[in-house]
């Protein structure tokens, strides 16, 4: 069901403190915690820690939420100092998501090409 934890979710797990993640914020309803396979210099993923299978279903579901995972991406990018930044988020497997919780990656520390993909 939305919002609840889901047993096989590895995001789900890193919320409950069952998989290490090297977190960088934390607030009540959101992680951010650095990208295993980064990206750019600055890559750091931010979750709601109630589960929503993606981006799409948390924005219909929880709007509120998903305002806080945006606000936190900006809190992100200013403790990383970063003047310029992207934040993504891929939504279904053709987007190129590959863990089904909601998650925007922040993405910052040097140029960035249009178009991405």
């Amino acid at each position: 069901m939305a919002g609840e934890a889901q047993d096989d979710c590895l995001f789900c797990k890193i919320v409950e403190g069952h998989i290490p993640a090297t977190i960088v914020r934390e607030t009540e309803t959101t992680v951010a915690f650095r990208d295993i396979n980064p990206q750019a210099p600055t890559h750091v993923l931010v979750i709601p820690k109630a589960h929503y299978r993606d981006a799409a279903t948390l924005a219909a579901a929880a709007p509120e939420l998903a305002a806080d995972v945006l606000r936190e991406t900006q809190a992100v990018a200013d403790e990383d100092k970063l003047e310029s930044y992207r934040v993504v988020f891929n939504t279904g497997s053709g987007a190129g998501q590959t863990v089904w919780h909601a998650h925007a990656h922040v993405l910052g520390g040097r140029g960035m090409e249009w178009p991405p993909g």
